[in-house]
């Protein structure tokens, strides 16, 4: 008797290709805004990282900063990625489905050193 593996009724959502370019760009937008809110803190323009942490509640400051950069980013990215789906079709298109030009001039080499 053969045993059959049961699929789950509900896929993860990182195994849906859109979910995961989804996830992949919040991620990079996320760390877009870490570096960026690090930098800020780092570099304490107008003495902002001062003002934040001379309050008695600087990690309020702190955490709304961050979460206002990682939706600016993320969603950022997010978009970008979604935008420019549509690119690599286009692309195949103008090259008449043959891929990168980069690959049609080394055929072209080829071609010529036989």
């Amino acid at each position: 008797m053969q045993s059959h593996q049961q699929q789950p009724l509900h896929p993860s959502l990182l195994r849906i290709p859109l979910f995961r370019l989804l996830a992949i760009n919040l991620a990079i937008g996320a760390c877009a805004a870490a570096l960026l809110v690090g930098g800020l803190l780092w570099l304490n323009p107008g003495h902002l990282r001062d003002l934040i942490f001379a309050d008695d509640a600087g990690g309020v400051a702190l955490g709304l900063l961050l979460a206002s950069f990682l939706i600016t980013f993320g969603s950022a990215a997010m978009g970008s990625a979604i935008m420019a789906q549509g690119r690599k079709a286009d692309q195949d298109k103008r090259d008449g489905g043959h891929g990168a030009p980069l690959a049609l001039r080394e055929l072209a080499q080829r071609a010529r050193t036989r």
